[in-house]
């Protein structure tokens, strides 16, 4: 029986991941004190993030009858960011500009995501490689963001604005180049769109991303103001 979104395995895997997810970020928060520790477990979950979503884009190599190599480079915007997430918090520092772009999409594509994951029934196996490491890299996305924030690498401010401007760029103008090279005709949904049947092609979701993006943080430097009124 092929699993379906919303059916018994996709609902236990957002149950069980939801709750060893905020348990882990419980402890984590309760329990981690001094930076050191805070670094160690930031690090085991990009290394997590990393595996999970590098061996989904393996899977996505030899899925099909002949081995496409360029399917190891991330062509989705969820699929790019943990790989850039990942690499940022292993390799960066705290609060670098590759925070300030990704931490949204990590959070609410890595949510959203594992929610209405419509590529479950792609496979019989709730298990399938893609399926299942699919899933994972979502989850991790998501849990490392809120550890980022409940850590304080990043402080979140409309002064780093240019780099959500930057990212969206570069991941535009490599789905244009993995069009044109590789043929891909939805990379980044630049020309197809991330729903079927819909308006949702880069073209809308970038300006909707940026419109909320830029209220949230309105609404946490009124929220930064309120507590911290200048006398």
């Amino acid at each position: 029986m092929v699993p379906e979104l919303f059916g018994i395995e996709h609902i236990l895997y957002i149950i069980i991941s939801s709750f060893i997810g905020c348990i882990g970020l419980y402890f984590a928060y309760r329990y981690a004190k001094s930076d050191k520790v805070k670094m160690v477990i930031l690090k085991c979950l990009a290394i997590a993030l990393f595996l999970s979503v590098m061996t989904n884009r393996v899977s996505q190599v030899f899925r099909y009858d002949n081995i496409r190599w360029y399917c190891i480079i991330p062509d989705s915007y969820c699929a790019m960011t943990s790989l850039v997430l990942s690499l940022a918090v292993l390799f960066g520092k705290k609060d670098n500009n590759v925070y300030h772009f990704v931490w949204l999409l990590g959070l609410f594509g890595g949510i959203s995501t594992v929610i209405y994951a419509t590529f479950v029934s792609q496979n019989s196996s709730f298990f399938y490689i893609p399926t299942i490491t699919g899933l994972l890299h979502h989850s991790f996305s998501a849990i490392v963001v809120i550890a980022l924030l409940m850590f304080k690498q990043i402080n979140i401010t409309y002064k780093k604005w240019y780099c959500t401007l930057f990212g969206f760029t570069c991941y535009l103008t490599l789905g244009a180049f993995m069009m044109q090279a590789f043929n891909l005709s939805d990379a980044f949904h630049i020309a197809e769109p991330l729903l079927p049947n819909t308006p949702l092609t880069a073209w809308v979701m970038a300006p909707m991303y940026v419109s909320a993006y830029a209220l949230i943080l309105l609404i946490i430097e009124l929220f930064k103001k309120k507590n911290n009124p200048v006398n």
